[in-house]
């Protein structure tokens, strides 16, 4: 067991999490019982995985999207009132971090997701927050677009949106960034990269890369963004010595 404050204290500290400009509340969102035995984690803090939170009789539920984002609705009524209401009757603490668990260097999003596919770390570049989300490295070996999109979807158990420019040819340099961050094509495109990798896609996302002379693969904003929050919960569990249990709730975007 440990207190739950002491946790948060040391889970703010690890990542940073104070010094981050974000779109949500990073840290504890909903308090529950004072000590910590079981940590359950989870992507997206979503009813299925409030309900598998109340089955396991889970004392903290450690997720990377979590509530209270900007411009949403204030009023805790419809959807939002029954996550909450699931948690507060359950006693079941709230722990979310988003952006400071996607640019952690050894267990945020995009180091797992780069340790999971192979690739050579060189370095981050800048971006707009100054916090090292757009990840740049190389192949071990050169790799056709094609070829690079299967092991893609070898590692991530799912095929991801190939975008291929055309001229470009094989991939040597590659940047990435998990989760919505398909607008960094053009931070990608001016690093040097040959491929980018990221989670989600928009309309416009196949012109730039088309036009920008770089592929773009789509692997899933769910589908990237598995591996930080199940880092941090086996780092908590090494730590402090309390039970940790990553749920799986599929989802397909």
């Amino acid at each position: 067991m440990i207190s739950r404050d002491d946790l948060v204290r040391a889970c703010d500290t690890l990542l940073d999490a104070a010094t981050f400009k974000d779109y949500t509340i990073n840290g504890l969102q909903v308090a529950g019982r004072d000590d910590v035995g079981r940590i359950m984690t989870g992507v997206t803090a979503c009813q299925a995985l409030l309900d598998e939170a109340v089955a396991w009789e889970a004392d903290l539920l450690l997720v990377h999207h979590g509530y209270f984002w900007k411009n949403e609705p204030v009023p805790i009524t419809g959807i939002k009132q029954r996550r909450i209401r699931t948690l507060l009757l359950g006693d079941i603490n709230l722990l979310a971090y988003h952006l400071p668990l996607d640019a952690h260097a050894t267990l945020g999003n995009n180091a797992e997701l780069g340790r999971l596919l192979g690739f050579e770390v060189d370095g981050c570049a800048d971006d707009e927050l100054g916090k090292g989300l757009l990840w740049l490295g190389r192949l071990p070996a050169a790799r056709s677009p094609v070829a690079l999109a299967e092991l893609v979807g070898e590692r991530l158990g799912r095929r991801p949106l190939l975008i291929e420019a055309p001229g470009r040819g094989e991939i040597h340099r590659v940047a990435w960034c998990t989760g919505g961050a398909q607008d960094m094509i053009t931070q990608a495109w001016e690093a040097g990269a040959d491929a980018f990798v990221s989670g989600e896609i928009s309309e416009r996302t196949t012109h730039l890369a088309r036009e920008l002379g770089i592929h773009y693969l789509a692997a899933g904003h769910h589908a990237t963004e598995r591996y930080g929050v199940q880092a941090l919960g086996e780092w908590l569990a090494r730590e402090f010595g309390v039970e940790h249990r990553f749920v799986e709730i599929d989802n397909p975007a």
